[in-house]
């Protein structure tokens, strides 16, 4: 199920005892929880029948006595578990806490929804607990969205606010700010404060309101690249180096490497009519790929690919000669590349 589809049973009272929501990508983790948070009780029942706990702060003896309570003037309570992932979750094993553990799992409270929030990884699928929460409860297991799938993603969240925008705009985004689905969401629901919702949000709307200079951005730079525009290059990188908060090197080079992964891909499409689909990549792209395939062979790109690893190790401390800072790094990098 999808965490729409999940909040979808919510909303029609269709609840299961136990939700496991487990995986890297903690904005839909995070939805099912604040949805559940806020709205399956009213005011009146929260205070009696609403227990939020933290992973860290509480072990799986108390939050299964918290579970195992019965909801005072209400059919239901409500049991969170947020940071699971720092939950002591006991030992799997023929002791009296194992067993204890294991028979709650294996038969949960009707009465009782228990929410376990496990973030930034995945719950081992092998642990007995694991199995017994897929067969009395529900796990949803929440997965990175893709880069290439990112455009779509904005451009479908942008229409379920009931606002427009247009595809260049949303690719601007998607390269900008990453694959954090939560920043990208609180980016555009910013933007969406200052925006009427019968204009078409543009670059010029998303430049001006999340701060991304219509110059000097990652997107550009991958443009002088393409066409090895080493004064354009220059100017970008000396921007990011004088603005490091705004372009951390770290999502510069991520960017950079899925640009030139494309592009080697690129080469190897033997119908480039297919190359939007083949790249995931919206159609007006195709032409600068064109152009970037010009000026640099496959033996280059492996090559700019094998910089781009080397220089995200020096940038994290390792592999690295001397004190140089991140503006350094770049600039030293970019020269490599275009040269």
């Amino acid at each position: 199920m999808t965490a729409a589809e999940i909040i979808k049973d919510i909303k029609a009272r269709k609840f299961k005892p136990v939700y496991l929501l487990h995986g890297e990508e903690s904005y839909y983790i995070d939805q099912i929880t604040d949805y559940i948070e806020d709205k399956l009780l009213n005011d009146a029942e929260k205070g009696f029948n609403q227990t939020v706990l933290y992973g860290k702060d509480t072990d799986m003896a108390t939050v299964l006595g918290a579970a195992k309570r019965y909801p005072m003037m209400s059919d239901y309570q409500v049991v969170i578990v947020k940071e699971a992932q720092d939950l002591k979750w006991g030992k799997e094993d023929s002791s009296k806490e194992g067993e204890f553990v294991l028979n709650y799992f294996e038969k949960p409270l009707p009465s009782t929804i228990l929410v376990l929030a496990y973030k930034y990884a995945n719950f081992d699928k092998r642990k007995k607990i694991y199995k017994a929460i897929n067969k009395s409860g529900l796990i949803f297991q929440s997965d990175p969205v893709r880069d290439y799938k990112l455009v779509p993603w904005i451009e479908e969240f942008v229409k379920e606010k009931g606002y427009k925008i247009d595809q260049q705009a949303s690719v601007l985004m998607a390269e900008y700010l990453g694959t954090d689905l939560s920043k990208i969401a609180n980016e555009i629901e910013k933007l969406m404060l200052n925006v009427s919702k019968e204009v078409t949000i543009n670059t010029d709307l998303v430049q001006k309101n999340i701060g991304i200079s219509k110059e000097y951005n990652v997107f550009e730079l991958q443009k002088a690249l393409a066409i090895r525009d080493v004064l354009k290059c220059n100017k970008i990188i000396n921007y990011f180096a004088s603005n490091p908060k705004a372009n951390p090197t770290v999502m510069v080079l991520a960017n950079l490497g899925g640009y030139f992964t494309k592009l080697l891909k690129y080469h190897y499409i033997p119908n480039k009519a297919d190359a939007a689909s083949a790249l995931g990549v919206p159609p007006f792209f195709i032409k600068d790929y064109e152009v970037a395939a010009r000026n640099y062979n496959t033996g280059k790109v492996f090559q700019v690919i094998s910089l781009l690893r080397e220089y995200d190790l020096k940038s994290k401390g390792l592999d690295s000669t001397g004190n140089i800072d991140d503006g350094e790094l770049l600039k030293e990098l970019v020269f490599k590349i275009v040269h």
